[in-house]
């Protein structure tokens, strides 16, 4: 009997055993198949707001333009209407008179460039420097020039594909001068319209100009020659430019009256938007500059001193895309379901897009500064809304609904929001970590 009851109470413990086992694997299973849902939600994460392909446009020696493609991203709702590019260009090199399909917003990133486009039905040419922002309206013929000759010259674009563009996942450039790779506009009229056109007999000569407009082309980017067809164009005076460019487009924009006619640089303003002791911003927007009413977006520019960050805020009027100009960070970017979608390390060169509605932070790295530009879908004042910080949506709204949502009294959700005492710009945890009143106990 003594053997019967020891045999099962063997049984029953190996029994329990067996079923702790078996229920400690499976939520082994679930944690595990958690994790990596989660994995793989940050991983396709990174594919969506993180982009690092880059398109090449046009390509030669001494100058390229690279691409990051708007549109819908593969496997997701989510659509980008803006693409942005990167204009490289070596020393005393030209890129040649074009129009695009989409509106331009330029913004110098190294060096100083010449630009002249047609504006008010003249030509207008400005000289820009490092940090100086100008817009090229669609349709409008314009050239860029890298007069330094020790120098290379850097451009970040943005390219509108909404409303102007002829589709939503290329723009058109149209190259007043090309050849057989990129084609001349004019290469498309036969033999008799362009002489008619021109006011000339169409001849051997004409045909031969058409075709050899490539190499006029690189020979233009290069600037290795100065007696080629573009070095005697860039040489010209702006009334004889003009008359050229328009003997081949017959354009007269119908422009804003209030465009001003001026660059607005974003290195020299006096005073930035915002200011404190972990870093700084400044926006651009149709208040500050009006010819960004024409292509409908807003420029802007932060950097952040070591290991500080911006709050975690919300943009309800508009996407944001930046780039990293200098320095390594992270960017952290949550669904509207509570999860994190991508908490990724950015370096020099990255871009990153966050959709509107989106909660998100740039966070600086302890090692050094960092900083970024960008620009947004909207040019009018985007007001952005902050999450958590001195002045932000916490403050606004404590009360005792709001701390019922927490499950916590009013008293104790006012102590956690006053315990930040910073706003925009966040110091880094380390700077905050012998304050013991920023770590108050909450309980």
């Amino acid at each position: 009997m003594g053997n019967k009851r020891t045999l099962l109470l063997l049984l029953l413990i190996l029994f329990s055993a067996l079923v702790a086992s078996v229920s400690g694997y499976e939520d082994e299973g679930r944690m595990r198949e958690r994790e990596e849902e989660e994995s793989e939600q940050k991983t396709q994460g990174e594919k969506w707001f993180l982009l690092r392909q880059l398109h090449d446009v046009v390509k030669t020696d001494t100058g390229s333009m690279r691409l990051v493609k708007g549109g819908y991203r593969r496997g997701s709702f989510l659509h980008s209407p803006m693409h942005i590019g990167f204009i490289s260009m070596e020393p005393n090199s030209l890129f040649i008179p074009q129009y695009l399909d989409s509106d331009l917003v330029l913004f110098v990133h190294h060096g100083e460039a010449r630009v002249g486009h047609i504006y008010k039905d003249e030509l207008a040419e400005r000289s820009l420097k490092h940090g100086d922002v100008y817009t090229i309206p669609a349709g409008s013929a314009f050239y860029l020039e890298n007069r330094v000759g020790n120098q290379r010259l850097r451009i970040i674009c943005s390219i509108d594909i909404t409303s102007k563009s002829m589709g939503w996942h290329a723009f058109q450039s149209f190259f007043i001068g090309g050849g057989t790779y990129p084609a001349s506009i004019l290469t498309g009229f036969d033999h008799t319209t362009l002489s008619t056109a021109l006011n000339v007999s169409f001849d051997i000569r004409i045909k031969h100009v058409l075709d050899q407009a490539i190499f006029w082309t690189n020979r233009a980017f290069s600037g290795s020659h100065h007696t080629d067809i573009w070095t005697k164009f860039v040489a010209q005076e702006p009334h004889k430019k003009l008359a050229h460019l328009k003997r081949i487009v017959n354009f007269k924009e119908e422009a804003s009256p209030k465009e001003e006619e001026y660059t607005w640089s974003l290195r020299n303003i006096l005073k930035p938007d915002f200011k404190n002791d972990y870093g700084w911003s400044k926006k651009l927007d149709e208040f500050d500059y009006s010819p960004l009413q024409q292509s409908g977006n807003g420029v802007y520019l932060v950097n952040l001193s070591p290991g500080s960050m911006v709050a975690p805020h919300v943009n309800p009027t508009a996407i944001e895309y930046g780039v990293v100009l200098k320095g390594t960070g992270k960017i952290q970017i949550v669904y509207p379901n509570g999860t994190l979608v991508m908490n990724v390390r950015v370096r020099e060169g990255d871009f990153f897009w966050v959709p509107r509605y989106f909660p998100f932070c740039q966070i600086a790295s302890t090692n050094g500064p960092f900083e970024f530009f960008g620009f947004t879908t909207s040019a009018r004042r985007n007001h952005q809304q902050f999450l958590v910080d001195k002045n932000s949506l916490m403050q606004s709204l404590r009360g005792t609904e709001f701390a019922a949502t927490f499950g916590i009294g009013e008293k104790r959700l006012k102590r956690i929001t006053n315990a930040q005492h910073e706003q925009v710009i966040l110091p880094s945890s380390s700077a905050t970590a012998g304050d013991n009143a920023q770590f108050m106990n909450f309980d």
